[in-house]
């Protein structure tokens, strides 16, 4: 054998290692979703963003939920029989209104239990999927954020204040155009949360809430934890299965891009009776 031989044997291995390292990595979280499936008797779904550097340029791009996330978990939740809960993980800083949006009445709607369980943050989007579910799984340290409507840099009921605060001969067009794009935003994120909450705590009590987490209360990156979330009347607990960490933990800062919703793309079909949302 010869020195060029060998270094071609080395290349192809170095090469080949970070392919392998990642097929044993999604191997090993396939594994552990079907561990939870089998033992809790529900379909898991995962809702995971990591902050990733690009191998090459080497700056951080930040991950989001976008369509191709709100299509998945679709998709996901159409395989599940009606009476099989759902455990959805969110780990996420958020995203587009209109992908969380889908999610979160796709998981309002389906029959069975769903859980939705946060092992360390699920802000903005995140959290109005987890508004949806049936019950909220909270590490002691996690939190949840507000879901007040981003208008680019700037939030909405900020955006407000511009008009407030000036008169309206010395605004912007653009600026009263942006104003009225934001009430607009307000009014339909205030909506939306009502009607999420409205089956759990009665339409009242629900407007109250969707009036502090959709309005401009706090800054966007307010985190809610989960005795505050418990004292607004949400459905939280705190006793996280230890599974959910150990999956969690087979998610480590990547180098590549890596899928951001993940199941077993199987139908899941209903064990019997007791799985239903009326046994919760």
């Amino acid at each position: 054998m010869t020195p060029m031989d060998i270094f071609w044997i080395f290349f192809m291995m170095t090469a080949l290692q970070p392919v392998l390292k990642q097929k044993m990595l999604e191997a090993a979280r396939q594994r552990t979703i079907a561990k939870i499936e089998k033992q809790r008797g529900s379909r898991v779904i995962l809702l995971v963003h990591r902050q990733e550097t690009m191998s090459l340029l080497g700056f951080p791009l930040m991950k989001f939920i976008d369509i191709n996330d709100s299509e998945q978990v679709i998709r996901a939740i159409h395989m599940t029989d009606s009476s099989v809960p759902i455990d959805l993980v969110l780990h996420t800083p958020g995203g587009l209104v209109l992908a969380a949006l889908q999610i979160a009445r796709a998981v309002k709607d389906h029959k069975g239990k769903v859980t939705a369980f946060v092992p360390h943050y699920a802000m903005s989007g995140g959290t109005l999927i987890a508004l949806a579910a049936d019950e909220i799984v909270m590490d002691k340290h996690a939190v949840l954020g507000p879901v007040d409507p981003q208008m680019g840099n700037s939030p909405a009921a900020s955006l407000l204040k511009v008009l407030e605060k000036k008169p309206i001969d010395k605004v912007e067009d653009n600026s009263i155009v942006m104003a009225d794009i934001a009430e607009k935003a307000l009014k339909q994120m205030k909506l939306n949360v009502t009607d999420l909450l409205a089956d759990k705590m009665g339409r009242e009590k629900a407007e109250e809430l969707a009036q502090l987490l959709s309005q401009g209360t706090w800054t966007h990156d307010h985190p809610i934890s989960w005795n505050e979330a418990k004292s607004m009347g949400l459905p939280v607990k705190t006793d996280m299965p230890s599974l959910f960490y150990e999956l969690m933990n087979l998610f480590p800062q990547p180098v590549k891009r890596e899928p951001t919703v993940e199941f077993l793309p199987i139908p899941r079909r209903s064990a019997g009776e007791g799985t239903g949302k009326n046994q919760k």
